[in-house]
């Protein structure tokens, strides 16, 4: 199933946060084996006092609701790890979820069984069970017990839309000056983010959007002449980049990373604002049916511009905001 999550960190600025695909499966229960061997690495469990070392494991069933074959060779050895208690079983449950092993509605055991079998208390239990509930992973159901959850749809945070649309929407006017517009060479760094061989070529745009002669966006763009040729034969005092590009290349892909920055001095110039008075930085990769098309920046004037975007789920199912 696929699901918009991903978090990136950049190199300045205060925070941020970010999506972009990714594909995850799920899947089923303890084994007898595998809670013996956990066991094992814990000789003082109660359990384990109990029945001593030549005891083997008490076979439980605990049911759940897409049974299928224990598959071999998922063992998790925490033998000197001096991670809480709490928090490797957290581990041990995302693990089978991440592996496919425990599917989307499957029965997890009971913090009983959890308790008895790998000599935990049930108060350690109880809170890796209910922070991996609080985090989505999991569901629980009122006299049922708890199960793996299905991933819940979400929508992108924002939508890719052009500059001109929103100053049009706002009554505004819009202009902008082209800074820059020119083929380079790729940095390494560069090369890498944009999926290109190193040393390749690219074309570069500096342009400043305004709202009735005030600053309210910068746009600096790295585009692949692969996807887009004749992007420096374009006036982009005519016409956005933005606009452009969806018509010659329409996007597939897009990712967003999002952070609240203080502006450098060049920023402060093209936007025209004060020194401490913050910027929103918008980081985004675009692509085209598989093919990375540009990288861009985007910053936005604190005083002057805010984003945001309303979404709901396809299937109604609520939203959980942190």
């Amino acid at each position: 199933m696929d699901v918009y999550t991903r978090h990136t960190s950049m190199t300045h600025g205060i925070g941020s946060i970010g999506y972009k695909l990714r594909r995850q499966s799920f899947g089923p229960m303890i084994t007898p084996l595998e809670v013996s061997r956990m066991k094992s690495q814990n000789p003082d469990s109660p359990s384990s006092r109990r029945a001593g070392p030549q005891s083997a494991a008490v076979k439980t069933s605990v049911p759940h609701e897409n049974p299928v074959e224990e598959p071999e060779g998922l063992k998790l050895d925490f033998s000197g790890d001096p991670t809480p208690l709490y928090q490797r079983v957290k581990l041990y449950i995302l693990k089978r979820i991440e592996s496919g092993e425990w599917l989307a509605g499957t029965r997890v055991p009971s913090e009983n069984v959890f308790s008895e079998h790998l000599g935990i208390s049930r108060m350690t239990i109880n809170r890796a069970l209910r922070e991996l509930t609080d985090g989505g992973q999991l569901h629980r159901v009122q006299g049922l017990g708890t199960f793996v959850a299905s991933r819940k749809p979400l929508s992108p945070l924002l939508e890719v839309r052009n500059i001109a649309e929103d100053i049009r929407l706002r009554g505004g006017i819009l202009s902008s000056e082209v800074l820059i517009l020119r083929q380079e060479i790729a940095s390494d760094k560069l090369a890498s983010d944009m999926e290109l061989p190193a040393g390749s070529a690219v074309y570069h745009s500096l342009l400043v959007h305004l709202d009735r002669n005030i600053p309210v966006q910068i746009e600096e763009r790295f585009v692949n002449p692969a996807a887009a040729g004749d992007y420096l034969e374009q006036d982009f005092t005519r016409v956005t980049p933005n606009q452009y590009l969806c018509r010659v290349a329409p996007l597939t892909e897009v990712e967003h990373v999002v952070e609240a920055i203080l502006p450098d001095k060049r920023t402060r110039k093209l936007l025209k604002t004060r020194a401490n008075e913050p910027c929103l930085l918008l980081a985004r990769r675009s692509w085209s049916y598989g093919t990375l098309v540009t990288k861009t920046t985007l910053v936005y004037p604190g005083s002057r511009f805010q984003l945001g975007s309303r979404f709901k789920t396809n299937s109604g199912t609520p939203i959980q905001l942190a």
